[in-house]
């Protein structure tokens, strides 16, 4: 039972229901930069998979005493495992983690590294700035360029735009999920930077094969469905919102590919079920 508890922490310090969206936006990305699926993908997804595990730990450790204050639940401060084991955990995955894409060629390892130092600044100082989701936004564009920059040695325009829309996207997220511990008012003019990734499609890829317009399509119902109480006074479940959300990250992955295949539609749409199922189990957030 012990080991059990322990290892539901370290599940829970990882926010391993968000690692679908991580593989989703490695998927895009390499697909997107004229990419084949190979064993170099494998080694990508593993690294990107370390380097998000790692980011995440560290997140707890640098707010362990936010967290002693206002989250008692979590992990550190419940004491289900050591601030000096998070430390460990959290260094160990983004050193293993860029050293895993340092092979993937000299663009990946720079990229990778780039985004291992923004995630640490996010970790180090989200506390204490209004600016954070910026910096985790930037961190989701670093990601796409790790992806892309590992298939050759040149980024695609394509790449560098649908990147700066899930940027967007994730920008407006997050300055929601900032609020999603009280009960209270959700600014509008997030939910606006959420629609990027629909006009990113519209506007760059007008050839668009029937299955992408039908993913764009599912998007935007999602983002519907996801939102339809976010104009209510007060909003009393943002978190909620915000998880629908995250999740909602692979159905923006899946719909800029302009030539989406009906396998790979499974594949997102396989990724968005694994990502709401963890959900109900691990927090998002």
């Amino acid at each position: 039972m012990a080991s059990r508890v322990h290892f539901r922490s370290l599940l829970v310090l990882g926010r391993v229901s968000n690692l679908p969206t991580v593989w989703s936006n490695c998927l895009a990305a390499w697909l997107l930069n004229g990419g084949v699926l190979d064993p170099n993908f494998i080694l990508l997804s593993t690294g990107a998979t370390l380097l998000y595990t790692g980011g995440m730990f560290l997140n707890d450790a640098f707010d362990v005493e936010f967290d002693r204050q206002h989250r008692r639940e979590r992990p550190i401060p419940s004491g289900k495992i050591s601030v000096s084991a998070v430390w460990m955990f959290g260094v160990s995955f983004l050193l293993l983690g860029w050293l895993l894409i340092l092979p993937l060629g000299t663009m990946a390892a720079i990229a990778a590294l780039l985004l291992v130092t923004t995630i640490i600044a996010y970790d180090a100082i989200h506390k204490r700035t209004s600016l954070a989701p910026l910096l985790m936004a930037a961190c989701r564009f670093l990601l796409y360029f790790v992806a892309a920059a590992a298939t050759q040695n040149t980024v695609s325009d394509a790449v560098l735009w649908h990147g700066l829309a899930l940027a967007a996207y994730v920008t407006g997220l997050s300055f929601l999920a900032r609020g999603e511990s009280v009960p209270g008012r959700v600014r509008h003019w997030p939910l606006l930077l959420l629609i990027a990734p629909l006009l990113a499609n519209g506007l760059l890829n007008s050839h668009r094969n029937g299955v992408a317009w039908v993913a764009s399509a599912c998007l935007a119902g999602w983002l519907l469905w996801c939102l339809r109480g976010a104009l209510k006074r007060p909003v009393q479940h943002v978190g909620r919102i915000v998880a629908g959300l995250l999740a909602g990250i692979v159905l923006v992955d899946g719909a800029v590919l302009p030539q989406l295949t009906t396998e790979l539609a499974l594949v997102f749409a396989g990724l968005l079920i694994l990502a709401r199922t963890l959900q109900r189990t691990i927090p998002a957030t």
